[in-house]
């Protein structure tokens, strides 16, 4: 057990794991999540909050080089949408980077291909990046590791937005499956 937690700690991040395993990363509040922003998709067409109304959307927000808690969330997310089966097409499906240094929109294309290909991919500046994580109340910062190398800790909560761009729904790194349906079907039918 001990090693276990120990290999986890220094696969992502000594910080995140101590959050995740203690409950305390931060959790955004319901009230006054989203807002305005200006990204690039992983096929470099331009992408803004506007392109999210209209359709229910489950936002992740992570990066490429995660070793396990993003990948994990994301293969999640591919197989809640594999399970809705033609709802799924009612969803608008889209992972955020929080390290747009690395994250280009060609590396976010290929890293993706790896999941489900409904799963938009969005980078940015750090500006442009600082803005929306600031907006959907989303922690992440850069740790440096031995080497010149770094990491990201960042907090792993997916969104689950209406159709009008206000938050339904948060689902939690490591909830169960039919909870995360549920509040996906939810959704779906209007009523989150």
């Amino acid at each position: 057990m001990i090693a276990g937690a120990v290999g986890a700690a220094a696969l992502i991040g000594v910080g995140e794991y101590t959050m995740i395993t203690r409950n305390e990363m931060p959790t955004p509040v319901t009230g006054g999540v989203g807002g305005a922003f200006s990204l690039t998709r992983d096929n470099g067409a331009p992408f803004t909050e506007r392109d999210l109304l209209g359709k229910p959307a489950m936002i992740y927000f992570g990066y490429t080089f995660c070793p396990e808690v993003c990948p994990t969330t994301l293969t999640h997310m591919s197989a809640w949408l594999r399970a809705l089966g033609p709802a799924a097409a009612d969803l608008q499906t889209v992972f955020v980077t929080i390290d747009p240094e690395r994250d280009t929109a060609a590396k976010l294309k290929e890293y993706l291909s790896g999941f489900d290909p409904r799963i938009i991919g969005l980078t940015g500046t750090p500006a442009q990046i600082a803005t929306i994580a600031r907006d959907y109340k989303v922690y992440y910062k850069k740790v440096p590791l031995p080497g010149g190398s770094y990491t990201m800790d960042h907090s792993s909560f997916v969104y689950l937005m209406d159709a009008k761009g206000r938050l339904a729904a948060l689902i939690e790194y490591g909830e169960k499956d039919s909870k995360a349906m549920a509040a996906l079907h939810k959704l779906l039918r209007g009523k989150a």
